[in-house]
């Protein structure tokens, strides 16, 4: 697989911004519509499949070689540093979902918000990566913990924006 650089003299730096994070924003709302989704673990399969588009949908954007295997790598990497010191967070929230009624109502809003924000995050990241002219190989997921740590944070603030923006 060959990776290109991102030609960043296409389209200028405001624009480019604005659609890169006019995409994330997309798939955030997306990644909190499948929190939704009442089946544990198939909730956890469907948002690694929205990321991975928002993945392939920015690397379209700034003239990358997508690669599906190298992306699932880095979004465990990347969810891994985060969630598992939370105590599991996502994974938790999916799988409460198998209690009835109180379960599956608290695990679909908080796999909402944490999909959600996690989405955001890792598109944040890819934002800033691809900017800097990186690539999917040129990807150190241990260089970017901290600042995914800090836009996981804001995401969860986007996803309640988001539905307080929509009154659900």
């Amino acid at each position: 697989m060959t990776q290109q650089q991102n030609p960043t003299t296409e389209v200028n730096y405001p624009e480019r911004i604005k659609r890169a994070n006019t995409t994330v924003r997309y798939y955030t709302l997306g990644a909190a519509v499948v929190g939704f989704i009442p089946l544990p673990v198939v909730d956890m399969a469907a948002l690694t499949a929205v990321e991975l588009k928002m993945l392939h949908s920015l690397s379209k954007q700034y003239h990358v070689a997508f690669s599906k295997d190298i992306g699932k790598s880095i979004i465990s990497s990347l969810l891994g540093g985060v969630l598992v010191p939370a105590g599991g967070a996502m994974p938790l929230s999916s799988l409460v979902k198998a209690v009835p009624l109180l379960g599956q109502a608290a695990g679909m809003v908080s796999m909402a918000v944490l999909g959600g924000a996690a989405t955001y995050a890792v598109g944040k990241v890819f934002i800033q990566h691809f900017e800097s002219g990186g690539t999917f190989l040129t990807f150190d997921p241990e260089k970017v913990r901290k600042y995914f740590a800090e836009e996981f944070e804001k995401g969860k603030t986007v996803v309640e924006e988001m539905r307080q923006g929509s009154n659900v």
